[in-house]
């Protein structure tokens, strides 16, 4: 195979949808030779916000101290690639294909799904190259995850909210033990969950795998100093020593807690404090990208992938608090049809913002007339256009260089706006 016939292999493998279980996935692990065995020391992350700055923050403190450390997350942004990567180092294309052409036959016989295959793969090249460190985000849930074949050392549970209903539960409790079955005899569990019907069953599970659970707020804490676009300065305290004086390349105080589990992982595992100040710093050598990133100034343009409400409303407050040094405030709203939009719409309206409402480049997408119409009802001002690039474009034209324009609500829409940048 090439690369582009792996992704026409792998793509169209999304047909399959979404199918809890593990059956499949060990299917092609089996005959890749059980890579999943051969990870170094696995960090297992969960959550319905917050994973993907978790993932690389520990990823950037691991290869700061020396370690190969593999980071596995997704969705991608522009390329496949960039959700397996090692040192911050993509897989290269050649190894997709190869990898495709073994588990083709096998990942058709058992009707394996997109992310399944796409797991199978980023563990055999994880496996094959030696690494010391695998830092790896669940895709939806944690129970029937895909990803849910690895013995983990660390398991991180960042937050729990209302989201994937559908598939994993109507209530914080039953979302939380979905998340939680991730847990393994013997690990050791981070989590940043505050809710206590929420927090109850990852006690519960902790403490049937007897596996010690350390509770952000009560064995770790921070305090924020300065929370700008593109800089958040804080000290961390753990049961064990203070962290002042860490910087991060991050958008919103909302991410202290996601540091702080980061740090506690990294502490807990014998990562020295100068790696983890290090690494913390140079935190987007791993990819990180579009979580309230700063894409233009004059005027500022943010580029974020909140989806759901608690992650737009962490967006908000992060943005309420910068909020005064610009003008005016427009957003690009995209959203997809699982989505609350409503409920998204109202956290952005906070910001005293224009909406210019688009389609996200997805089979899912809400018709942006819909969104728009959405926006009405809700009392915002609102003009829908085709696509995000459209929309930006539009608002590039009209802003002022001391407005602040907010691209929001889809990692597709993320995807197709970095794209077009590059």
């Amino acid at each position: 195979m090439t690369y582009q016939q792996a992704l026409d292999f792998l793509y169209p493998l999304h047909r399959f949808g979404i199918k809890p279980g593990l059956d499949r996935v060990f299917a092609l692990l089996d005959y890749l030779g059980s890579p999943h065995k051969h990870l170094g020391m696995v960090v297992h992350i969960a959550g319905t916000n917050g994973k993907g700055s978790i993932a690389a923050a520990l990823a950037s403190i691991f290869q700061a101290a020396g370690k190969k450390c593999a980071l596995y997350t997704s969705p991608h942004l522009v390329d496949f690639t960039e959700r397996i990567r090692i040192n911050g180092c993509q897989i290269p294309r050649e190894s997709v294909a190869r990898y495709c052409s073994l588990i083709k036959d096998t990942a058709i016989d058992n009707h394996a799904t997109f992310f399944e295959a796409t797991t199978a793969i980023a563990f055999a090249w994880f496996a094959q190259e030696g690494v010391d460190v695998s830092i790896i985000e669940t895709g939806m849930g944690g129970r029937l995850d895909a990803t849910n074949v690895v013995d983990s050392d660390y398991v991180v549970i960042s937050t729990i909210g209302l989201d994937h209903t559908d598939w994993l539960g109507g209530t914080l409790a039953l979302i939380a033990a979905e998340k939680a079955a991730i847990i393994k005899k013997g690990c050791r569990v981070f989590t940043a969950v505050s809710q206590p019907e929420a927090l109850l069953p990852i006690r519960k599970k902790a403490e049937g795998c007897d596996a010690p659970l350390f509770v952000y707020g009560k064995d770790s804490v921070s305090t924020v100093f300065s929370a700008q676009p593109g800089m958040l300065e804080l000290e961390v305290t753990s049961s064990s020593r203070k962290y002042p004086g860490l910087k991060v390349p991050l958008t919103g105080s909302f991410h202290a807690a996601n540091v702080s589990l980061a740090v506690m992982v990294a502490e807990d595992a014998g990562i020295a404090a100068e790696h983890i100040y290090s690494g913390l710093e140079r935190l987007l050598q791993t990819g990180y990208r579009a979580r309230l990133e700063r894409i233009g100034i004059h005027p500022t343009i943010l580029l974020d992938v909140s989806h759901n409400q608690d992650g737009m409303r962490e967006t908000v407050n992060a943005i309420c608090s910068f909020r005064h040094e610009y003008r005016k405030m427009y957003v690009v709203l995209g959203l997809a049809s699982d989505k609350d939009a409503r409920a998204v719409i109202r956290e952005l309206l906070r910001l005293d913002c224009s909406f210019v409402l688009v389609n996200i480049p997805s089979e899912r997408s809400v018709s942006a007339e819909t969104l728009s119409s959405l926006c009405q009802k809700e009392g915002g001002e609102a003009t829908a256009l085709s696509t995000g690039r459209e929309g930006l474009a539009h608002l590039r034209a009209k802003a002022g260089v001391d407005d602040l324009i907010l691209v929001t609500g889809s990692f597709y829409l993320a995807g197709d706006i970095i794209a077009s940048e590059t």
